[in-house]
């Protein structure tokens, strides 16, 4: 048949030859090989499974369950409990660090008075007494031991009226491990002079968020679904607390630990995706960059196809359908375009095995339990979008008339 259809258009042998090649090339894609059993469920999204046609209304959705069953218990235990009642009193409220800035005053006393800044040493270094220790310590702390050193050393008889308040504090560095996306050291707190209005600059007192533990986890790149939130490990000058994150993803009040530099974060995994953590909250990831290709034909960008930029920003807590409508996979005549698919490329952060996983756009929209195969995104994931059979057919045809035009030429 093949050949009687080339032979009415005039194509000689080579081309001939070329089409069925072409013809070939065009035929239905392999189906993709993954070395996780992404398809039985059981790798890292049991969304990620191959769709089952013959379940019943009783079995829907029942992805977070698979996905349950393999967690570890957590291990801070199941109890149902707010961060705050488990965080150590010594962690709360403004810490110093070094490279912050306080103003210490002494009424009517020009040799004390003035502005220090936390040593690299943790120390604060007042004239004529030793240095007075300061980091990991509250103002009201670091003031105490200034106003007993003033005593002791004989500069004062009596108790002397001492001020100490923070107008700056300083970046710190801290190192952030475990189930996040990004681990590294991380620099957080800090702002810019041209940031800051210059009545708060000059004014005596200081406060700041950015230096929090949910910063830090932030630019780690937040935790990952497989997280345990429930024991995350903070390692201050030697010492171990653990603290109960699991109020944050459910929207609760929490007491942010403020962190100072040579802090070191841990957050132990489960073992599991939990589909609960895919939200946002201030501990989970900023947003995702994901990486799409939505093209026809083969072009020098992605503009001629309606893709602005190769890479869009969409929330934390996207799912795969969601991505594919927003890379204009879906729509138009559905003639021709009733039968598109796309594929997402991801990668298990567990286990830095990458998976392939593709859908058919109009399977997902017909089927009830769309939900139990529509994977959520992770930071990193790419999207590859494919055209229908009508729109390959056409293509196959254009093809065809180029290489036909071709061997007509003398």
């Amino acid at each position: 048949m093949l050949e009687q259809i080339l032979s009415m258009i005039g194509m000689k042998s080579g081309a001939s030859s070329l089409a069925l090649m072409v013809l070939v090339a065009c035929s239905a894609p392999q189906k993709a090989a993954n070395l996780e059993p992404v398809s039985t469920g059981t790798a890292y999204q049991a969304q990620y499974r191959d769709i089952d046609v013959s379940r019943t209304a009783a079995a829907f959705l029942t992805s977070p369950s698979m996905n349950a069953a393999k967690c570890r218990p957590a291990i801070g235990g199941d109890r149902n409990q707010k961060f705050g009642s488990g965080a150590p009193s010594s962690l709360r409220g403004e810490l110093l660090s070094r490279g912050d800035l306080v103003a210490f005053r002494l009424p009517e006393d020009e040799t004390f008075s003035g502005d220090y800044v936390v040593s690299r040493d943790g120390t604060i270094k007042l004239p004529y007494i030793n240095p007075i220790s300061a980091a990991g310590r509250s103002p009201s702390q670091v003031a105490a031991s200034i106003k007993q050193a003033l005593l002791n050393d004989g500069h004062y008889d009596d108790v002397p009226l001492i001020s100490l308040l923070v107008k700056d504090f300083a970046p710190v560095r801290v190192a952030v491990s475990g189930a996040v996306f990004e681990v590294r050291p991380t620099d957080i707190g800090g702002i810019q002079g041209d940031m800051v209005d210059g009545r708060r600059q000059a004014a005596l007192g200081a406060s700041t968020e950015n230096r929090n533990l949910s910063a830090a986890i932030r630019n780690a790149g937040g935790v990952r679904p497989d997280a345990d939130l429930s024991a995350v490990r903070l390692t201050r000058a030697g010492r171990n607390y653990t603290i109960d994150l699991r109020g944050v993803i459910r929207g609760e009040h929490f007491d942010d630990v403020m962190l100072i530099t040579g802090d070191e974060v841990h957050i132990p995994s489960r073992q599991c995706f939990q589909d609960d953590l895919m939200k946002p909250s201030p501990i989970s990831p900023p947003g995702i960059s994901l990486y799409l290709s939505n093209l026809t034909q083969p072009a020098t960008g992605n503009a001629p196809s309606a893709i602005g930029q190769t890479v869009r920003e969409v929330p934390y807590g996207t799912r795969f359908m969601q991505a594919v409508v927003d890379a204009n996979c879906v729509g138009g005549a559905r003639a021709t375009s009733a039968d598109r698919s796309a594929a997402l490329f991801s990668r298990n952060p567990i286990t830095q095995v990458s998976a392939v996983i593709e859908r058919k756009v109009e399977v997902m929209r017909a089927r009830a339990d769309r939900d139990d195969y529509d994977p959520y995104l992770l930071p990193g994931d790419a999207i590859a979008c494919y055209d229908s059979g009508v729109t390959n057919i056409a293509e196959i045809g254009r093809v065809l008339g180029v290489v036909g035009a071709v061997t007509l030429i003398p």
